[in-house]
C-alpha cells in the first residue's frame, strides 16, 4: 500500500513560512528596518517546522526556502538573488544546522515515546494475563472437583448432594461465560485507534435491559433504581455499556460482603450522564482502589484469595468507558460500602429545545 501524502506536514511548512513572511513584513512596516531580524524570524520558522513534522525533509526544506526568501526579498539588492555576501551564506547555514539538530532531537523524542507506549502496552498485556489466570483458576478447579466427585461417587451420593455439586458447576460455568464475554470485549477495544460505534440510546431502555438480564442470574437480589425524570438519549455502544453496568452490579453481589442495599442511580451534570452503582457492603481497601481498574492484582493476593476475582471485569469496564470518551472512578470506605461512577456525554434533543422556546 502506498503511503498517504503528508498533508499535515505540508500545512505546517506552508503556515510557518507564511507566518514568517508576514511577521518580517510587519516588522519592516513598523520599524522601517529589518537588518538581522529576517534571518532570526525564519530560523524560528525552521525550528517550528522541524518540531511539528515527521523526519528531516520538512525542516531542511523550511531552511532552504527561508534562506532563499531572506536573500530575495529582505536583503539588498531587493527582489534579486545574491549569494556573494557572506552574511547571506552564514544565515542559510545557521538555519540548515538548526533544522537538522531540531529534527534529530524530535525524532529521538518520538522514538522514545513510542518505545514507552509499547512498554506500557506489554505491561498491560502481562497484567491482563495475570488477572485472567487468577480469575479462571479457581472456578475451573471447582468445576473439575465437583464433576470428579459426582463421577467417582455417583452411587454413594444422595440426590441432594448431586444437585448441590451440579448447581455449583452451573454457577461456575455461568461465571466463566461472563468472563469470556469480557475478554471478547477487550479484543474489540484493545487498540486506542479503534473507536466504538455509537448509536443514540434511550436511558430507560438501557437500564430496563440491564435489569432484566441481571434478574435472570440473580433473582434474589433487589436493586434500588433512581433515574432522572427527563428523557435522556446517550450516544453509546449499548452492548458494551450494558456489560459495564452488569459487571458493576455483579461485582457488588459477589464481593460486597454483608451488603443489604444495592443502588443503581443515574443523574445528569450539564451535558453528562453520570451512572452510579453503590452498595453498603464491606468496602474496598485503600491500597486496592489504586489498581482497581488496571487489572493488576495486589502482591498479597493469591489464586485462593476469593472464589472469583474482580480484576479483569473492572479493567474491561475502564477500557470500555475510556473508549467512549468518559471516565470511571471508585470511592470506598471499609465497612461502609463502595460507589463506582462513570460518565458519558449525552445527546441534545432538538424537539425538547423547540418546545421549551414555545
Amino acid at each position: 500500500m502506498k503511503g498517504k501524502f503528508p498533508w499535515k506536514d505540508m500545512l505546517v511548512l506552508g503556515g510557518a513560512l507564511a507566518a514568517a513572511i508576514a511577521g518580517v513584513a510587519a516588522i519592516q512596516a513598523v520599524s522601517g528596518r529589518i537588518d538581522g531580524v529576517a534571518s532570526m524570524v525564519f530560523v524560528l520558522a525552521a525550528f517550528f517546522v522541524s518540531m511539528y513534522t515527521e523526519g528531516y525533509l520538512w525542516g531542511v526544506a523550511a531552511s532552504v526556502i527561508g534562506m532563499l526568501a531572506v536573500n530575495f526579498a529582505f536583503r539588498s539588492p531587493y527582489f534579486a538573488f545574491n549569494f556573494t555576501l557572506p552574511e547571506n551564506l552564514f544565515s542559510g547555514a545557521v538555519m540548515l544546522v538548526v533544522s537538522i539538530m531540531t529534527s534529530t532531537l524530535t525524532t529521538r523524542v518520538k522514538k522514545q515515546e513510542q518505545l514507552r507506549m509499547e512498554s506500557e502496552t506489554e505491561k498491560m498485556r502481562a497484567n491482563l494475563l495475570r488477572a485472567v489466570s487468577h480469575d479462571l483458576r479457581t472456578p475451573l478447579t471447582s468445576i473439575y472437583g465437583a464433576c470428579s466427585t459426582v463421577i467417582e461417587n455417583y452411587d454413594s451420593l444422595g440426590r441432594e448432594q448431586k444437585l448441590k455439586l451440579l448447581g455449583e458447576v452451573c454457577e461456575d460455568a455461568q461465571w466463566l461465560n461472563r468472563m469470556v464475554e469480557n475478554l471478547l470485549s477487550v479484543t474489540r477495544i484493545d487498540s486506542e485507534k479503534v473507536s466504538v460505534k455509537k448509536t443514540p440510546t434511550v436511558l430507560e431502555e438501557l437500564i430496563d435491559t440491564v435489569l432484566v438480564k441481571f434478574k435472570k442470574t440473580h433473582p434474589g437480589v433487589n436493586i434500588n433504581v433512581e433515574l432522572p425524570d427527563d428523557f435522556i438519549v446517550i450516544p453509546m455502544d449499548s452492548m458494551l455499556i450494558r456489560q459495564v453496568l452488569t459487571n458493576l452490579l455483579e461485582n457488588a453481589v459477589l464481593h460486597a460482603e454483608g451488603m443489604t442495599k444495592l443502588t443503581l442511580r443515574v443523574f445528569t451534570l450539564g451535558n453528562r450522564a453520570v451512572f452510579e452503582v453503590a452498595d453498603n457492603g464491606c468496602g474496598i481497601p485503600k491500597e486496592r482502589l489504586r489498581t482497581l481498574f488496571t487489572g493488576t492484582l495486589p502482591s498479597e493476593s493469591g489464586a485462593d484469595s476469593g472464589k472469583h476475582g474482580m480484576g479483569i471485569g473492572l479493567s474491561v469496564c475502564a477500557a470500555i468507558i475510556k473508549a467512549h470518551g468518559g471516565e470511571i472512578k471508585a470511592e470506598s470506605k471499609p465497612g461502609e460500602g463502595t460507589a463506582i461512577r462513570f460518565w458519558l456525554e449525552t445527546e441534545e434533543i432538538e424537539t425538547e429545545e423547540t418546545e421549551d422556546e414555545q
